[in-house]
């Protein structure tokens, strides 16, 4: 079986590593995702040659994420099948894309089937349409912002550093009484289980290379977000909060950090603003800013009839 453990600070170098060896857009790919998550998902890692190997376990059964690195496929997924079958169960491989599902499939032919994952597709945006809100299709989102700056006319936007995280943290806290209120228990475990998260990446901001920005308004925060980078060309924003009664929060946040992280970073061409987890509202949210790329995400289980039927 292999060898497998919890996300450690520690492991981060050698994470990144190979993460940037694979550049994978997709936000399951980033180490800050694979620590701050590991209690929801029960994540683990492992290391196989050059390739970084992660388990995951969810409320749909255990998984593991497609390799990330360079190298032979076909040798490390025999070792991810070893290890499933000691575990009683077919190898399962998620998040693959539409060319990993193909290299698969070349790899091991006919003896995988896929199924799309439509929940767990990512929303990638080009960074200079979300900083700029060109364009006919955003007018209700330069709509948005202008109310916002009628009715807050002294609002800053400010870098999120470490001294200031404690207050985002008091925001957060009041945000998530307010989710509880109006969504009621049906949405509490995953709210609770972005509390821990969040509370993991404020706790090792600095560690995990996380940056940010927040919106005051009178000196009170509104608004936050934080992100790092993910791929060559690529930046995830891992947390974005805003109180939802103040018309245009939630678009300035995202509107000025993406010109922060523009000027920071002026190789990344877009944000990957995650999925939408098959929530109604959030991928509301998200189509309103339509999205320039998918990062479309499959299944791939290989059947016990399949594999016999090879030998």
């Amino acid at each position: 079986m292999i060898n497998f453990h919890p996300p450690k600070l520690e492991d981060k170098p050698w994470v990144d590593r190979l993460l940037a060896q694979a550049d994978y857009r997709g936000c399951d790919y980033n180490f800050t995702n694979l620590f701050t998550w590991k209690d929801a998902y029960r994540m683990e890692i492992a290391r196989e040659g050059d390739f970084l190997l992660t388990h995951i376990c969810s409320r749909i059964g255990c998984s593991y994420l497609y390799p990330a690195g360079r190298g032979p496929l076909e040798p490390v997924v025999r070792i991810l099948e070893a290890d499933a079958l000691e575990r009683g169960a077919p190898l399962r491989l998620v998040c693959l894309t539409a060319p990993q599902t193909a290299q698969l499939e070349a790899a091991f032919p006919g003896e995988f089937t896929f199924a799309a994952d439509r929940d767990g597709f990512d929303y990638l945006y080009d960074i200079n349409r979300l900083a700029d809100l060109g364009g006919k299709k955003l007018h209700a989102k330069r709509n948005h912002i202008n109310r916002f700056i009628e009715n807050n006319p002294g609002w800053v936007y400010e870098e999120l550093t470490p001294e200031r995280l404690p207050q985002c943290l008091e925001m957060d806290k009041e945000w998530y009484r307010r989710s509880l209120q109006r969504e009621g228990a049906a949405e509490e475990q995953d709210l609770g289980d972005e509390v821990i998260a969040l509370r993991l990446a404020m706790e090792h901001y600095q560690a995990l290379g996380l940056e940010g920005g927040l919106i005051r308004v009178d000196g009170r925060v509104v608004a936050f977000t934080m992100g790092d980078k993910l791929s060559s060309d690529t930046y995830d924003v891992h947390f974005e909060k805003a109180y939802g009664e103040i018309q245009g929060a939630y678009a300035v946040i995202n509107r000025e950090f993406a010109r922060w992280v523009r000027e920071r970073h002026p190789e990344i061409r877009y944000l990957n603003r995650e999925d939408d987890m098959g929530v109604e509202g959030l991928r509301k949210a998200k189509e309103s800013y339509y999205p320039d790329l998918m990062v479309e995400k499959y299944t791939a289980v290989r059947t016990a009839s399949l594999r016999e039927g090879a030998q």
